[in-house]
């Protein structure tokens, strides 16, 4: 018995020897720290800290996934909008018009309305019109040069001028010599002013366009440029080209200030010139009409206009001399919509 007893005792002796030196069941299922890195994820050298077994474990893994994570949402690749370019035309060159806002929420804030001075102006060789009197249109204003000398802006104003276009250049190298201080008066006056070039045969499109970009500012708020194209009797240059030849150099010149400026450039014009050269052209331009003796429908049958130069003798305070009379073809509410479509 004393024997059996010994051995037995020996026997437990060993077995818990050798449970106490081998490994739990648990540590066998715990793998070694990796030593591998990624892009998104820098190992710390410093020891892991310990978090409570439950929510807060799970909430401690949410966190430490979400500082990692710095690749685009692995969504599936049928969700990710496509570009469909099939069966449409991608055009040569972006677009001018409708220009976005930079800022939408400054834009979109009310602005304040101009206000409307009623037409006042006489005229050295009134024209009865009857009932298409440019009387009834609700938005005068007048265009000028160097030859109107000195302007009192508010008084023009005063008397109906609500807008402005200002002679600007010529050619490719002459700049009316007022047009930068009327430019000023006119802002500080309060008027709506634009700039127009008077277009020069015996010049390249791209010379004259460089040159009335090299002087007229480019401001949010400005009436769109103008192009007057007329036969000049007057001018040094005596050339009259094609009208394939007309309408190419239009074209190029109208082109280069569309890209620059943001606007569509309006189409001044006058009866011969726009019977041998403009009719049934241009049809998505505005156009800027000259008709002293009769209604521009008489005139210029089936075009369009956005305004109309109804006197070339025009009297008021504020000017010595004539002046030029125009009318915007709208009411009072399609002029403040107009205007500030273009104040952005």
């Amino acid at each position: 018995m004393r024997l059996a007893a010994v051995l037995a005792i020996f026997l437990t002796s060993l077995i818990l020897s050798a449970c106490a030196a081998s490994s739990g069941p648990e540590d066998v299922l715990v793998a070694p720290p990796s030593q591998e890195t990624t892009n998104s994820i820098t190992r710390s050298n410093g020891p892991v800290p310990s978090a409570e077994v439950g929510n807060a474990t799970l909430q401690v893994a949410q966190q430490q996934q979400a500082l990692t994570w710095t690749e685009p949402d692995p969504r599936p690749q049928a969700f990710l909008p496509t570009a469909k370019t099939d069966s449409v035309p991608i055009p040569s060159e972006k677009p001018v018009a409708l220009l976005m806002p930079t800022n939408p929420a400054i834009s979109a804030a009310p602005q304040t309305r101009m206000q409307i001075h009623s037409r006042r102006f006489r005229d050295a060789k009134p024209i009865n019109f009857g009932s298409s009197s440019p009387r009834k249109l609700a938005v005068h204003g007048v265009d000028v040069s160097r030859w109107q000398g000195e302007i009192d802006w508010e008084k023009l104003q005063a008397q109906g001028a609500n807008f402005v276009y200002l002679k600007a250049t010529d050619g490719g190298d002459h700049l009316d010599p007022m047009f930068k201080k009327n430019w000023r008066r006119a802002k500080e006056a309060g008027l709506k002013r634009g700039a127009y070039h008077f277009f020069y045969w015996c010049r390249t499109a791209g010379e004259q366009a460089d040159w009335f970009i090299r002087n007229v500012p480019r401001e949010a708020g400005a009436l769109p440029p103008v192009i007057d194209v007329e036969w000049n009797g007057e001018s040094s240059c005596k050339r009259r080209p094609s009208r394939e030849h007309v309408l190419e150099k239009m074209q190029v010149f109208m082109d280069r200030l569309e890209r620059y400026y943001g606007q569509r450039p309006i189409i001044y014009t006058a009866p011969d010139f726009y019977r041998d050269n403009l009719q049934g052209e241009f049809t998505n331009y505005p156009f800027w009409l000259r008709s002293v003796a009769a209604h521009p429908s008489k005139v210029y049958p089936g075009r369009k206009w956005l305004f109309w130069q109804y006197s070339g003798s025009g009297l008021t305070h504020g000017v010595e001399g004539r002046i030029d009379l125009n009318a915007f073809h709208g009411s009072e509410e399609e002029w403040h919509n107009w205007v500030a479509a273009r104040s952005n």
